[in-house]
């Protein structure tokens, strides 16, 4: 199934003393990117997470937002740097006895001191924080690409529609130019027959002048490339994937075949078609951007 580059997904869960909450948020880009927005703490995730997503994602500007809140107070030590607050007791006792005031030093009042009590929190296990994420993720991702493909069937179901115009229009180009050949040998007779009046008209002169005018102006090459080029384009939109690239450049041969037909139809019927054709080419081009 054919894939927007645009998605968003959210999973949270609840393990281990942590609320996890994973948010997916894309846009288009011609590769795959990826920024981490995170704890400082769960950096070392984010390598992690890259590659995860890289699985299952492979164009898109990728932004994933993680959040961790704490919900059970984790395992910390308190340590007492006893050096430090033997000296603090010594100089406030020699403080108290050279200024003659009360010795007020209580444990309560000594360990508001810097450094004097240190509070270390016990080494998180990273691979169950992983396994944690991981969950999380995967939710979040689920749901990504569920958008993702929502929205790659509209992409889908639009460029189908416009390559179905484009063949109608491709369907009267044909339709037009051989009679553009058979008008120029008309105005041509009428005009030899103006100039030379009692003259008698060489006819196979008008003819071969005819057949050198239907070469000039022959479009059935394109318009048998054209056609190729959309069968082309229907059997990958059908075989799904990462085809966004692919198409890219197919729409550009076709926007190639359009001008020349253009440019050798020389008749304004064929002009019209042209331009309506190039109009919804490029149509079809904006929403390949879309693609993954």
């Amino acid at each position: 199934m054919v894939k927007s580059m645009t998605g968003f997904g959210r999973g949270e869960i609840v393990a281990h003393g942590r609320r996890i909450c994973v948010e997916l948020k894309s846009v288009n880009h011609k590769f795959y990117e990826f920024s981490f927005k995170g704890p400082r703490a769960y950096a070392f995730l984010e390598d992690k997470l890259k590659a995860f997503l890289q699985e299952s994602i492979s164009r898109g500007k990728v932004d994933c937002f993680l959040t961790v809140e704490t919900l059970e107070s984790p395992d910390v030590q308190i340590t007492v740097n006893h050096a430090l607050a033997s000296a603090y007791v010594e100089a406030l006792r020699e403080l108290a006895g050279r200024y003659g005031v009360a010795d007020a030093t209580t444990a309560e009042s000594l360990s508001r001191f810097p450094d004097v009590l240190s509070v270390t929190k016990a080494p998180e296990d990273e691979e169950q924080i992983w396994q944690d994420v991981q969950q999380a993720v995967q939710q979040a991702l689920t749901s990504f690409l569920a958008m993702r493909e929502a929205e790659g069937a509209r992409l889908c179901a639009d460029v189908e529609s416009r390559a179905q115009t484009i063949l109608s229009l491709v369907a009267k180009v044909e339709e037009r130019s051989p009679e553009t050949v058979r008008e120029y040998q008309a105005r041509l007779q009428a005009k030899l027959n103006e100039m030379l009046g009692e003259n008698r008209v060489d006819e196979q002169r008008i003819v071969t002048e005819a057949a050198i005018f239907a070469d000039k102006v022959a479009v059935a090459e394109e318009t048998v490339r054209l056609r190729s080029h959309f069968d082309q384009m229907q059997k990958m939109l059908k075989a799904g994937g990462p085809v966004g690239r692919k198409l890219d450049f197919l729409v550009q041969e076709m926007n190639r075949e359009a001008n020349t037909i253009g440019s050798k139809g020389n008749d304004a019927q064929i002009a019209y078609c042209v331009v309506d054709m190039k109009a919804e080419i490029e149509k079809i081009r904006e929403q390949i951007q879309n693609m993954e």
